[in-house]
C-alpha cells in the first residue's frame, strides 16, 4: 500500500516539474481584435457567411443591472 502513495507522489511531482510553461505575452493593442466604435467608419454589407475582424459596433443594447432583492437558500 506504502509503495503505491510513494509511486503516486513521484510521478505528481515529475509530471508537475516536466509540465510544459505557458507563455505569458501581452496582446499590443494592434493585434486585439475588438469591434471599432467609430461613427465614421463605414458598416459592412455582407452577403452569405463570413467573419468580420474588426466590425463596427457603433450601439450595444442596453447594458444595465438590477440588485435582485429576493431571499434565498432557507427552508419553509
Amino acid at each position: 500500500m506504502w509503495q503505491y502513495l510513494i509511486v503516486w507522489v513521484i510521478t505528481t511531482v515529475l509530471s508537475s516539474l516536466l509540465a510544459p510553461k505557458p507563455k505569458t505575452t501581452t496582446p499590443q493593442p494592434g493585434d486585439v481584435d475588438a469591434p471599432v466604435a467609430a461613427t465614421d467608419s463605414p458598416i459592412p454589407v455582407l452577403f452569405g457567411t463570413r467573419t468580420i475582424k474588426q466590425p463596427n459596433c457603433v450601439w450595444f443594447g442596453d447594458v444595465r443591472t438590477t440588485p435582485i432583492k429576493t431571499k434565498g437558500g432557507g427552508k419553509k
